[in-house]
């Protein structure tokens, strides 16, 4: 029986995101926006939430496409939080589009993966937890992300959902030591 980390439940979804997806190093500027903005409308709920609503969200936010998003009017905003196929929050919808306008600027002078790699020196941490009790909710490098995206102005960045964007795009691996995905 293949062994996966303690967070990953009996759904295929989970499951295929776990063995595919998670901890696996992104440098796609595009993904990593997309993921920033996911990792910001899973605050206060499950990953599992967000990931069932993912292909949603892409159909509603053009593809993660910010030149796109930065452009949403007012209308284009009542119709999101109209739309039951998303979690209709009215700050996390308009996180996303100051999210995408802070996201184009800093591409402006950079890559937005250089961006954020900067705060792992550009590799991933490779962690060596053996217990899920070790698995931290924040470190000094998802503190320091956070604290610089909030200074360039992004939405629901704190340092626990710093953390788990590190995760999930491979900037530091928390498979556990017993997880056969290591």
């Amino acid at each position: 029986m293949t062994k996966r980390c303690f967070w990953v439940s009996d759904d295929p979804l989970y499951i295929d995101y776990h063995d595919k997806e998670w901890g696996i190093p992104v440098y796609e500027d595009q993904k990593l926006f997309e993921m920033l903005c996911l990792e910001g409308a899973q605050a206060g709920l499950s990953w599992i939430t967000v990931l069932k609503k993912r292909a949603h969200y892409r159909k509603v936010f053009d593809d993660f496409d910010a030149t796109q998003i930065a452009k949403y009017t007012d209308k284009k905003r009542e119709k999101l939080l109209s739309d039951a196929g998303i979690i209709r929050n009215k700050l996390k919808v308009n996180a996303f589009i100051v999210n995408a306008q802070n996201y184009l600027r800093i591409k402006e002078s950079m890559p937005f993966s250089d961006y954020l790699w900067q705060f792992v020196d550009g590799k991933p941490i490779i962690n060596h937890w053996s217990d899920r009790s070790q698995v931290p909710a924040n470190t000094p490098e998802s503190d320091a992300m956070s604290k610089q995206l909030k200074k360039d102005g992004f939405k629901f960045v704190g340092s626990t959902i710093c953390y788990a964007f590190m995760q999930a795009c491979g900037m530091v691996n928390d498979h556990t030591s017993d997880c056969d995905f290591r």
